[in-house]
């Protein structure tokens, strides 16, 4: 199984994130976390990568259904996209597939969260790549 959700879009890194975090909030998540990952490789080990960026998306509701069938299911909270450069004018989003959590939790009622998740995920990513 992958663990992303993926697309692949023509258009630029700034542009891309700010349109990423539109469609996540439409789909009812709000970003509570954001890595820039370029600035802190750079800071930390001198290193130059592509403008990448993690952002913590988190849809309450959801979350809190899945805090109630497995308490320890933070361990994999929030939701994790990436939005990362590809070249000067394309740029990679990826979401991490909620399904993951079902794999990983013996709780049934995980998997209905699950499903909407990576429901709600798929419906932003494919409002990107409309």
């Amino acid at each position: 199984m992958s663990y992303a959700m993926t697309v692949r879009l023509s258009t630029g890194f700034g542009p891309t994130v700010e349109r990423v975090r539109a469609a996540l909030k439409d789909q009812g998540f709000g970003v509570l976390t954001e890595i820039d990952m370029r600035s802190t490789l750079r800071e930390k080990l001198g290193a130059d990568v592509e403008d990448y960026v993690i952002l913590g998306a988190c849809n309450p509701p959801l979350a809190h259904r899945a805090m109630q069938a497995d308490p320890a299911i933070g361990l994999l909270l929030p939701c994790n996209v990436v939005v990362r450069a590809e070249g000067a004018d394309s740029t990679v989003v990826q979401a991490m597939d909620p399904q993951v959590m079902v794999q990983l939790s013996d709780a049934p009622e995980l998997r209905g969260v699950a499903d909407e998740a990576a429901a709600r995920l798929r419906a932003a990513l494919d409002v990107l790549s409309a």
